[in-house]
């Protein structure tokens, strides 16, 4: 499904978006009608919930996009286990009275829903519409022929999580996706079936290739064709081109293309994101319009080379990523955007340029902040194949459903001009079957190049050499070979086969991985797992972990120490983190820098179940006597030199290897601080002991915050001493209070193993730190935030709160 810009637009105000200009012809393009609001959900499986009849009176009041498991509680007996971070599964219903009545004659109406998890059957006045096993992928059915003329209709979903453990990490339960209306034609642009593709870009010209399904849902032929306008980031119009009506038989869909050249195009690139749009309008044999849909889709040239790795119109990128799980922390599966927003931009400011998401298709509007904001995607599709990793997981229905739900997956995100590389699988424990294994990949393939033949597929190889994937041909079936984890035998394939186009689908955070894979050329980059802490998997390390902790960025956005050294060998920016180091310091390398490093103490980088960590943001140790300590600096300075309590220790040069910068010192209270040397550079951080606590600061990420479900705005709390230095051993329990026009949404403070209830809006501080999230509710321009903890100053900080999401 592309993501029209005309979604909850009146038909008046769709003219004005087409830029068209004769009113009565447009009377009969797209109608769009969010169903956010409205909504009754009950936690079981109650008989008849399905039919109009049944009386949900006593039902919950919802909106969705709605997340049920995140309500809680955590519970060690949680049918889903670590994997799912020890919180609820079931049966969920969802009804909603739609005000609706049948259409004139020649029209249709749909529901369409981006995302139940799982296993969802879908019901209008009884009528079953359709199931789907896999919970990521966006539904759409015709309602039209169920609807009663009284204009009472009852829209039923059931979403079933009862068969956990169904993935390996926290994938929510419910209605996670928004839900909408679509009025159209009959004859109108099938799902997911308006592809633009940029692949032709000389000097000072592009071409768009455009492709449109048109499917005939009516019970004649009709003749339909379409006509195409193309704008320019600033809104221009700079193409346009038409394709005359087709006759097209009842239920068949025919292909309408053309192309169109763009003048002195303005690529989409990581720092320069620039996104056209093509506006199409489906038109009968008079010209009246049936329906329309506006794609945006950038212009770029994505290249994958065995000899160089990838490159980005015409320039070498060595893809410095990171995988993602879809979960959002305190707000579980049902993400609003502004969370996505905070994290990505925290990503970005660290040198991440790649997003793999990890391991299914993410939202719609997940890929839309990808676009918008300059990051490369590898769009992911399963988790496993024919062979399960849990006992009720996608390997029951992939036989059946995986063609479809590829090809849906692909169409539904194949305009993005973000994605640079599609991964059919992750880890697939098939390859231990060659046969059984290559017949899948084959399937999928076939699948994915004919839906896309724009670009590459790849997939996470699992083990390569154990069940000999580079052997039997199994690996040279991708366009490009991924392997998770192991870069020196990856690279031993290349030197193999020098064909062979590589990449890192999964690595680990250690120095040496990022090494081997900066210094082979052929390597195409790698994906950190993970990006940010998430949800689940916490098996491993087991009860009372609700999380796995392997981010560089934590569950609530906020930069972790590993997540430091990560900047200070992605940033192309000058980066300077100082740390204390409870370890001895390493031994120190050539004195030219240029010389092998030692390896760094193995807590650096986070495992799963992660050890114990010895490296803190602070100077204020449990003990304050003296004793040996180590200051510890990340940063891609030349020169780095700091200073204990005004006493400068001396520079250091910045080695090859770029492994951080280390001085012995006996501790001290006070002050460390370091400083970036490198001419033209003024570049500080610093430590300071903390007190006792004193007082809550609290600091808004941004300074306005909206109304509607993607609005979201991040108040972070910190427990200061007297002087406003982070007090990192407290854990007072703060209770934020929200004012004005808002509403308080959840809080959190990143502790893996805290059970508190997300909705709760009194957290403990966890390393001195809470937040809290909210937006814009009720009436009036602003909302206050208070937070109060016994025996401290209570905080405040206030937010404007606007009409439109500020982007």
């Amino acid at each position: 499904m592309a993501h029209s810009l005309t979604r909850g637009v009146s038909r008046l105000a769709l003219a004005a978006v087409l830029g068209l200009c004769a009113l009565p012809a447009f009377a009969a393009d797209r109608l769009t009608t969010p169903l956010a609001d409205g909504w009754t959900f009950f936690q079981g499986d109650p008989e008849g919930a399905e039919t109009a009849a049944f009386n949900d009176s006593g039902w919950t009041k919802v909106s969705v996009p709605h997340d049920w498991a995140i309500s809680g509680p955590f519970n060690i007996k949680a049918r889903a286990g670590g994997a799912g971070g020890f919180l609820p599964t079931g049966i969920g219903w969802y009804r909603k009275t739609l005000d609706v009545k049948p259409p004139t004659p020649g029209r249709r109406i749909y529901v369409e829903l981006d995302g139940v998890m799982e296993r969802s059957g879908v019901w209008i006045n009884g009528h079953h519409l359709g199931h789907r096993p896999s919970g990521y992928v966006a539904l759409r059915y015709d309602i039209t022929d169920f609807i009663k003329a009284d204009g009472s209709n009852v829209l039923a979903v059931r979403a079933d999580t009862e068969h956990a453990p169904s993935s390996r990490w926290y994938a929510g339960s419910g209605v996670y996706g928004k839900v909408r209306l679509i009025e159209s034609a009959a004859q109108h642009v099938e799902q997911g079936g308006a592809f633009v593709s940029v692949t032709r870009i000389a000097e000072g010209r592009a071409t768009a290739d455009i492709a449109v399904d048109v499917v005939n849902d009516a019970n004649r032929a009709a003749k339909a064709g379409i006509e195409v306008v193309l704008r320019d980031p600033a809104g221009k119009e700079v193409a346009r081109g038409a394709v005359p009506a087709v006759a097209i038989d009842p239920a068949r869909t025919e292909t309408l293309k053309l192309s169109l050249d763009i003048a002195a195009p303005r690529r989409w690139d990581i720092e320069t994101p620039n996104l056209y749009r093509a506006e199409i309008r489906v038109v009968g044999e008079g010209g009246q319009g049936l329906d329309a849909e506006t794609v945006p889709f950038g212009v770029r040239e994505a290249a994958f080379k065995a000899d160089s790795g990838f490159s980005l119109n015409g320039r070498n990128i060595k893809l410095k990523g990171v995988a993602l799980h879809m979960d959002g922390g305190a707000v579980g599966a049902a993400v609003p955007m502004d969370v996505w927003r905070q994290r990505l931009a925290a990503l970005k400011a660290q040198g991440v340029n790649a997003i793999r998401t990890a391991h299914n298709p993410p939202s719609p509007g997940f890929l839309d902040l990808c676009d918008q904001m300059g990051f490369v995607v590898m769009d992911e599709l399963f988790d496993q194949w024919n062979v399960s990793k849990t006992p009720g997981d996608y390997h029951l229905f992939f036989s059946d459903w995986h063609k479809r739900d590829a090809r849906d997956m692909v169409r539904r995100d194949r305009n993005h001009p973000s994605i640079v590389l599609w991964s059919a699988g992750n880890e697939i424990h098939d390859t231990a079957y060659p046969v059984q294994a290559k017949a899948a990949l084959t399937s999928l393939l076939n699948v994915m190049h004919a839906t896309d033949p724009t670009r590459p597929v790849t997939m996470g190889l699992f083990r390569p050499n154990v069940t000999g994937d580079y052997q039997n041909g199994f690996a040279d079936m991708l366009d490009v070979v991924g392997q998770n984890y192991r870069e020196n035998e990856l690279i031993a394939a290349h030197k193999q086969n020098p064909a062979r186009i590589i990449v890192g689908t999964e690595n680990s955070k250690t120095r040496t991985s990022w090494v081997a894979v900066r210094d082979y050329p052929a390597y195409s980059g790698m994906f950190l797992w993970t990006g940010i802490d998430y949800l689940g998997e916490a098996d491993r390390s087991g009860w009372p972990n609700i999380d796995n902790p392997a981010g560089i960025v934590d569950r609530t956005g906020a930069l972790k120490i590993v997540g430091m050294q990560r900047a200070s060998w992605w940033s192309e920016k000058p980066v300077l983190h100082v740390v204390r180091n409870a370890m001895p310091a390493a031994p120190p390398p050539s004195s030219d820098g240029a010389g092998p490093a030692p390896a760094l103490p193995t807590m650096v980088a986070v495992a799963t179940p992660p050890p114990k960590v010895a490296i803190f943001d602070d100077w204020t140790p449990s003990d304050l006597a003296p004793h040996e300590e180590t200051i510890e600096v990340y940063s891609n300075c030349a020169s780095v030199d700091v200073a204990l309590n005004g006493r400068w220790l001396g520079a250091k040069p910045l080695p090859a290897d770029a492994s951080p910068r280390q001085w012995a010192v006996t501790f001290a209270p006070g002050e460390v601080k370091a400083a970036c040397r490198d001419p033209g550079v003024k570049l500080e951080d610093v430590l300071r002991t903390a007190g006792k606590p004193a007082r809550i600061e609290l600091a808004a990420d941004g300074d306005k915050v909206g109304r509607s479900f993607d609005d979201l705005a991040f108040v972070r709390a910190r427990v200061v001493d007297a002087k406003g230095v982070v007090v990192p051993s407290a854990a007072d329990a703060i209770t934020f209070q929200v004012s004005g026009a808002g509403a308080f949404v959840a809080a959190d403070n990143a502790a893996p193993t805290d059970h508190t209830a997300f909705a709760s809006s009194t957290r403990k501080a966890w390393q001195g730190k809470a937040v809290a999230l909210v937006r814009g509710a009720g009436e009036g321009a602003w909302l206050t935030v208070t937070a109060t903890a016994p025996g401290l100053v209570a905080g405040k900080a206030s937010l404007k709160v606007v009409s439109e999401r500020a982007q």
